[in-house]
């Protein structure tokens, strides 16, 4: 198991932390490259059309692909997101629906990786996808 990944289930075990607090998201999955976190809609999350902000959507797409890096990282390194790219294909009910983001990592290099993101609902229609790039820092003594 990499560190990154040990750090991160210490962080996330059982507590909601940060935006993911704020937003009630659940942690569904870590392991080694691999995110899965999951929303329930409700109302306060909304647009003024009345359906899920796309706010939402990118938040649990760079949530889960720079999450995905933290689980691949070892000791001593970390990540910051880059660029973000965010694709909303179906909007979303405020009402309770569930949906589920998996974020994977594409690449891990010395210095950049990138990612990749889906967000399904609870009817696993894809309602959003996205990529992110990160910029990696190590340790010197891991580079």
């Amino acid at each position: 198991m990499t560190a990154g990944l040990e750090q991160l289930k210490a962080l996330l075990d059982g507590r909601e932390t940060g935006i993911g607090g704020l937003l009630g998201m659940t942690v569904e999955t870590l392991e080694p490259g691999r995110v899965v976190f999951g929303l329930r809609t409700r109302p306060d999350l909304g647009n003024p059309l009345g359906t899920l902000h796309g706010g939402v959507y990118s938040t649990l797409l760079d949530s889960a692909m720079g999450c995905a890096v933290h689980t691949s990282l070892p000791e001593g390194a970390a990540y910051t997101t880059l660029e973000l790219k965010v694709n909303l294909v179906r909007a979303v009910a405020l009402d309770g629906v569930g949906l589920r983001c998996e974020g994977t990592v594409i690449h891990l290099g010395g210095r950049v990786a990138t990612t990749d993101g889906r967000v399904f609902d609870d009817q696993e229609r894809l309602v959003a996808h996205g990529t992110s790039t990160c910029m990696v820092f190590r340790p010197a003594s891991v580079r």
